[in-house]
């Protein structure tokens, strides 16, 4: 069923993946740093950037993030080595790994991304342990055709169920791309679920450990292992992401930046752009200006 529904909507793909590669091109040529971003939906995100010299500092994400170089290179610090992306390759970067980003040539470099929750990929493989690229670069064609419905223009909108369709078949390309990888000890879905629904309904105050062992049951050692074997991240820094999300939303309303820090949960701007830095490698006002210089 789900392959008819997919060969069904091929032809539809392909037909939004070339009307969006005739339109214009966002102009590149006065080197201004950009960022445009697609309204996320269902666990995805989608962005476009461009940078001229340094695009982020050293940060991590909660999630996947999996892109292609559309010019330029792009140049970034990933598990201990510099790591070069040209147009035609793709970028696995697995959650909670440390990554920065600069421009590897004066023409700067401009990209497509999508940022995936672990949880849907386990979902999609029936929870086998997360796939895991080594590098964080691959030539394989299996990804590149299965990243090509996610990554085509923001413009190009997915309805939710051809986004499933998209994310069930890079999970198995991840997957098949990745290769074997040694099986886990069993692990509690249903705790790591509890713990995470738990956070999503606090993220305006302090939560403990022992919070979320009453929450769901399991000891603290063992969901701390679950939570990171679902999740791709240890309960703190998830809490914190979804902390963010919510001041980035906030930020995008007009909202001032002590206000959108106070009403996410966080002690103070300060202690909110902290944080900012370390999950998206570049400062709340750095981020709304970029946006700006895009729309306008």
């Amino acid at each position: 069923m789900r392959h008819e529904r997919g060969a069904h909507k091929a032809s539809a793909i392909q037909e939004r993946s070339r009307r969006a590669e005739q339109r214009p091109e966002p102009d590149v040529h006065g080197k201004r740093d950009w960022i445009r971003r697609a309204p996320a939906q269902g666990g995805v995100e989608r962005i476009e950037a461009f940078f001229q010299h340094n695009g982020y500092a050293l940060h991590r994400h909660d999630t996947y993030a999996i892109g292609r170089t559309l010019a330029g290179v792009q140049s970034f610090h990933y598990r201990r080595s510099v790591c070069n992306s040209l147009p035609g390759g793709t970028i696995v970067l697995h959650p909670d790994e440390p990554h920065d980003g600069q421009a590897g040539t004066a023409e700067g470099f401009r990209y497509r991304m999508i940022y995936v929750e672990p949880a849907l990929f386990q979902a999609a493989l029936g929870g086998k342990p997360l796939p895991f690229i080594e590098g964080g670069l691959s030539d394989d064609p299996r990804l590149a055709a299965a990243t090509r419905a996610l990554l085509q223009g923001i413009d190009a909108a997915m309805d939710l169920l051809e986004q499933d369709d998209a994310l069930y078949d890079l999970a198995h390309a991840l997957d098949a791309v990745s290769g074997a990888r040694p099986a886990r000890a069993s692990a509690d879905f249903r705790a790591a679920l509890l713990a995470r629904d738990y956070l999503h309904a606090a993220l305006e105050r302090p939560v403990t450990l022992d919070e979320l062992t009453a929450a769901s049951g399991r000891d603290r050692w063992s969901l701390s292992r679950d939570f990171r074997a679902f999740f791709g991240t240890s309960p703190h820094h998830y809490l914190t992401m979804r902390r963010l999300d919510a001041v980035r939303e906030a930020l995008l309303r007009g909202q001032m930046l002590a206000d959108a820090a106070a009403a996410a949960g966080f002690a103070d701007q300060s202690h909110m752009t902290r944080h900012f830095m370390a999950a998206y490698g570049v400062t709340p006002s750095r981020w709304l200006k970029m946006l700006r210089s895009q729309s306008r």
